[in-house]
């Protein structure tokens, strides 16, 4: 009896005579701990990929990047990675405090090399592990419950260019973020935003974002 998949999934799975190769691939690849070899590439990877389920049931994906490191391996069967500023909404970390289901796809596009994870996220207002990373509001936890390798053979081969410049690092100040400087939010912005836009080079208008974001430059 599988665990894994659903009538749903066992219904294609005959359509297309694969029901033998799913059930050698949950028994051979799936886990529920990470080994050696996953912790490397786990904690080796500058960015990610986060599903979560909002209030009304639907699921979501948002990009989560950082340097190397910042996913840290709490144990054989749980990650952490911070929240770092973003744009107000905690829409992710939303979903979390109502659904705490969460699925994750690790990816290197210069192997290539792709790895999923499910799990339950948890955040804790104190969490010790915040102190670090700097400027991070909150530090989630995701209990493992299960995580596979995916055959790479789709994944385009892409080269990194360079780190993005926002990711918080010790000894180094934060640039300040373009969009906050759009007319209209920057008399919205948290407390220690207030003046910042002024300050940094002036209010935008959203045609000037815009431009700013099609050059690269935000």
């Amino acid at each position: 009896m599988s665990t894994f998949y659903g009538d749903q999934h066992r219904a294609l799975q005959d359509k297309f005579e694969t029901r033998k190769m799913a059930d050698l691939m949950e028994q051979a690849i799936f886990k529920t701990a990470l080994d050696d070899l996953d912790k490397h590439f786990v904690s080796t990877r500058d960015m990610f990929f986060l599903s979560t389920i909002d209030h009304q049931g639907r699921p979501t994906v948002s990009y989560k990047g950082g340097d190397v490191g910042f996913i840290k391996i709490v144990d054989d069967q749980t990650i952490a990675f911070p929240s770092y500023d973003g744009n107000g909404m905690y829409f992710s970390m939303g979903n979390l405090a109502g659904n705490p289901e969460v699925g994750i796809l690790f990816i290197d596009f210069e192997t290539p090399n792709r790895m999923r994870l499910q799990g339950r996220a948890s955040i804790t207002p104190d969490d010790p592990l915040l102190a670090e990373y700097k400027e991070a509001d909150l530090v989630v936890r995701v209990a493992i419950t299960q995580t596979w390798v995916n055959c790479p053979r789709y994944i385009h081969r892409y080269q990194k260019l360079g780190q993005s410049r926002y990711v918080p690092r010790p000894d180094t100040e934060t640039p300040f973020c373009v969009w906050k400087r759009i007319e209209g939010f920057h008399e919205v912005l948290r407390p220690q935003d207030i003046g910042r836009p002024v300050a940094e080079g002036g209010l935008l208008s959203i045609e000037q974002y815009m431009e700013k974001v099609f050059r690269g430059e935000a």
